[in-house]
């Protein structure tokens, strides 16, 4: 950790709501020094950030550091992370560390406490996150000063809705991938597509479908409660599909502080937003929506710890270490066992790897190796071997990863077909090696491998997004419908068989005076289809309306079922009227026509019925 003189560097904690503008202000006041880190709590929020600045400021000044990508300029001054992958050896004037309020998670907690306590710039240190973090912070950081920021719009319960009467520009969140897509694949039926976004999803694909709803493509967007985290979309409305979830060690409810962050995404800058619940969610505690309105949460008590002196004599030691409790009423609780400590545990106790930690330099690698998440989440078994045979590597073999290793582990994963369960899966894998390929010494070409595996997960990433697409959007209506929304000029023909194409595109066909959608398995798609038939066909179908009002009596015909035909199409049906000879006439007209089109058929079905009448009828008359 470096050094500061803390007479000339201060620190402040920015904390409120969401949509205060947190985030913008600690990366205005990042750029105002010379040099700084920021840390953030996404991998796609991160690469949000890097892709701004490096169009505010020159490329190779801005660095970007996460698990799986490693852009480091040799002029870099500013350095965008992931707040596990700051480089906190580096001496630079402002440290910013975003989200601050994940001290308390119980799984990467103890992480945003380590950064609390120990990461500063030489001139400044921002921390930003919720309210509810006031009072620790002001226990944990000697002179520190607060700057408080209010929500710029209001936000307001609306109760529950159910999925086919949602809002435009809604977004629904869920809590597992499985949960994600099945309502995915509803509204798809109900509003004709929506957009994707998961924590689990690269960038690449994320920044895909996020681009699909912010360009007014679809109107809807399905997420996880990755959508809490700092990810800036036009959203109006947000409801809630679920109000718990699985958090690695348990399912749980969320808090009310986790529901907060949510809904806020609802509403921007000065537009107000709206939260509810949807689907078979039980109803939510009037207090827990005024914590919500009102921002106003349960300030945080206890925080996740882990103990950062480690011992690298042995990997006894270090185990020990490791397990050291936080310090008798500090308000710390121990850090829940997560993934690289139990990668040690196992491999103690197989007894395969000791004979190879004889030293502290050995001790400290293997640790190292440890850190490689388990982004594939098989069985822990897997994992595991995995970090075996890697440290293995590294030990015994020149120091490096062999490069023959490399290219067979990759090979199974650089494939593009498949459904979006096995895209997905790849992508999660390919990231598993990502990671190995940004440890520089771990290969003997670090940047060809990166190179690798970043082509490779582009590839992934395109192929999942189209995937997606083609799963939860209907691409045809979809691409016409974008067409005449920007008043384009379709091609559209009638062919003799009364089929309507548009672009080539069979939409449906014309029956009488009426546009019937083409055969098609969802609600949404047939309204879809309609709406681009009769957009383009009011010429054609008034066309056949003027020929049948001139048309003889002798073209047209009644059916013993009281249906009104002229020559082979239905274009009325008869009713009961106030008198047995005189029925009522239902015209079946398109609903798109005007009302004086929609008259005129009807006058003329009149004129046709009731000359017939007085023809047969006469007698009676």
């Amino acid at each position: 950790m470096q050094s500061y003189d803390a007479t000339q560097s201060f620190v402040t904690a920015v904390l409120g709501a969401t949509n205060t503008g947190k985030t913008h202000y600690a990366v205005d006041r990042l750029l105002a020094h010379k040099s700084g880190i920021i840390g953030l709590p996404l991998r796609l929020l991160a690469r949000e950030i890097y892709d701004r600045l490096i169009t505010e400021r020159p490329k190779h000044t801005i660095a970007l550091i996460t698990g799986e990508e490693k852009i480091v300029p040799r002029q870099a001054q500013h350095y965008v992370c992931t707040v596990e992958s700051m480089p906190l050896d580096l001496s630079v004037e402002c440290i910013a560390v975003d989200e601050i309020q994940l001290c308390e998670d119980p799984e990467r907690g103890y992480i945003f406490t380590d950064r609390l306590l120990h990461a500063r710039g030489t001139k400044e240190t921002l921390f930003m996150g919720a309210l509810t973090m006031r009072d620790r912070i002001t226990q944990l950081v000697p002179n520190v000063r607060f700057v408080i920021r209010e929500r710029f719009s209001k936000l307001s319960y609306t109760g529950r809705k159910k999925l086919s009467r949602l809002p435009r520009r809604s977004a629904i969140v869920a809590f597992s991938a499985d949960n994600v897509y099945s309502i995915a694949e509803l509204m798809r039926r109900q509003k004709g597509g929506v957009a994707i976004v998961m924590g689990a999803l690269s960038p690449r694909t994320r920044n895909a479908q996020v681009a699909l709803y912010q360009n007014g493509d679809v109107d809807y967007i399905v997420a996880t409660d990755a959508i809490g985290m700092g990810l800036n979309m036009n959203i109006h409305h947000v409801a809630f599909a679920g109000l718990s979830k699985y958090d690695g060690d348990r399912h749980r409810q969320l808090t009310p502080q986790e529901l907060g962050q949510i809904a806020g995404r609802a509403g921007r800058h000065t537009s107000d937003g709206t939260f509810g619940l949807t689907a078979d969610v039980v109803d939510i505690d009037d207090s827990i929506v005024q914590s919500i309105e009102e921002s106003t949460f349960p300030p945080v008590r206890t925080l996740q710890w882990r103990n950062n002196a480690l011992n690298f004599r042995s990997l006894h030691t270090l185990l020990t270490s490791l397990e050291t409790p936080p310090p008798a009423n500090s308000g710390f609780t121990r850090a829940r066992e997560v993934d690289d400590i139990a990668t040690l545990k196992a491999l103690l106790k197989k007894g395969t790897i000791e004979d190879a930690c004889q030293s502290i330099g050995q001790v400290k690698l293997f640790w190292d190796v440890c850190q490689i998440p388990d982004f594939r989440k098989t069985l822990q078994s897997d994992h595991f071997d995995l970090i075996e045979q890697v440290f293995h590597f590294l030990s015994e073999y020149s120091a490096v990863i062999p490069e023959d290793w490399m290219k067979t582990q990759i090979s199974h994963i650089d494939q593009t077909h498949g459904n979006i369960d096995t895209l997905s899966k790849r992508l999660a894998y390919i990231r598993t090696f990502t990671y190995i390929a940004n440890r520089s010494h771990w290969l003997r070409d670090p940047l060809h491998w990166r190179g690798i595996t970043r082509t490779i997960e582009d590839k992934l990433s395109d192929a999942l997004h189209e995937r997606l697409t083609e799963q939860f959007i209907d691409r045809h209506a979809h691409l016409l419908m974008k067409r005449l929304k920007k008043k384009e000029i379709l091609v559209t023909e009638v062919h003799a068989d009364n089929q309507v194409t548009v672009e080539g595109q069979t939409v449906g066909r014309i029956d009488g005076f009426q546009f019937i959608p083409a055969s098609t398995s969802t609600v949404a798609e047939g309204k879809t289809l309609r709406s681009i038939g009769t957009q383009v066909l009011q010429d054609e179908l008034s066309r056949r309306v003027d020929k049948f009002y001139s048309s003889p009596d002798t073209e047209m015909e009644i059916t013993e079922q009281g249906g009104l035909m002229w020559g082979e199409c239905v274009v009325g049906r008869l009713e009961k009227g106030h008198d047995i000879l005189v029925p009522q006439i239902k015209v079946l007209v398109d609903d798109s026509l005007d009302t004086d089109v929609k008259e005129k058929v009807k006058r003329r079905l009149e004129h046709f019925v009731f000359r017939r009448i007085d023809t047969l009828f006469e007698p009676l008359m």
